[in-house]
């Protein structure tokens, strides 16, 4: 069988929901892994056209890039320095009247760049669900609960270190339209500004031991799996508190042969929303 193919047939799917069973995605994704191995050759970053993943098939560029002129760019894109971020943006759990439901954590790390330099001064902000798997956006239609104490939005500014810290709740799995009984693993999203807004970069950061991981066909499009385990935070027990928060460390390589797998190669940030019906 073709690496590319998508497995298809009435057999394959629910009869209630008319999607593919998690059983197809599996021996999709696997079919991916042999080819990948068979070939052996190093490939880091997500795979832009990844059956398994199916709105990849639909979305990835078919055209080469074009150049952007950056001053251009400039002139109407948002800028943003030190002075416009308060350092209490990156607490997510003090946006509301009272405390959000959850695990209450710390995540923290360094941005770097492939020579292990700190990458100073940057804006780094993320977004996520709550505990409860939902994103507050009007696509959403998760039936979980929103929390009116937690937005999942956040931001700071890397210090001298590169360093970048934030408090927030452990986001919860959510359901998704890939194929029935899909869910996605819990996960960060994490977008980083260079020096100017045509350099931002989109990833995303899992949890250690998630049960989601091998029947995720966003995470597995990441083909090698030294590339998938640099998207994974570690628990640090001495960052974690006493009676307070959990704590997990992660750092962030923007260039070089470690670099971390970043959403645009695939455009994953989109996919979550629109295919989730979100």
């Amino acid at each position: 069988m073709s690496s590319s193919r998508v497995i298809q047939g009435a057999a394959t799917r629910h009869p209630s929901t008319g999607l593919v069973h998690q059983h197809v995605i599996d021996e999709e994704i696997a079919e991916h892994r042999r080819a990948y191995e068979a070939a052996g050759a190093d490939e880091l970053q997500p795979r832009r056209d990844y059956a398994p993943y199916r709105s990849s098939l639909l979305r990835h560029p078919t055209k080469d890039l074009h150049h952007a002129d950056p001053e251009g760019v400039e002139l109407w894109a948002p800028c943003f320095g030190e002075r416009d971020v308060d350092p209490l943006e990156s607490d997510l759990t003090i946006q509301g009247g009272g405390e959000p439901i959850g695990e209450r954590m710390v995540v923290t790390g360094r941005v770097l760049d492939g020579d292990g330099r700190p990458v100073r001064h940057q804006l780094a902000e993320v977004w996520q669900a709550n505990a409860g798997g939902r994103y507050v956006h009007k696509r959403d239609q998760h039936p979980a609960p929103l929390d009116p104490n937690f937005t999942g939005v956040g931001r700071c500014i890397t210090d001298d270190q590169g360093r970048y810290r934030f408090t927030t709740i452990k986001p919860g799995p959510y359901p998704w339209r890939n194929h029935h009984n899909a869910w996605r693993p819990a996960h960060i999203h994490f977008s980083l500004f260079g020096t100017d807004f045509t350099q931002r970069l989109v990833t995303q950061m899992y949890f250690p031991g998630d049960p989601l991981f091998a029947l995720d066909p966003i995470y597995q499009s990441i083909v090698d799996p030294r590339a998938r385990e640099r998207l994974v935070a570690t628990y640090d027990h001495d960052l974690t508190q006493h009676e307070w928060a959990t704590g997990y460390r992660w750092d962030v390589v923007l260039t070089g042969s470690h670099r971390t797998p970043l959403e645009g190669d695939l455009d994953v940030e989109r996919s979550e929303d629109e295919e989730a019906g979100r």
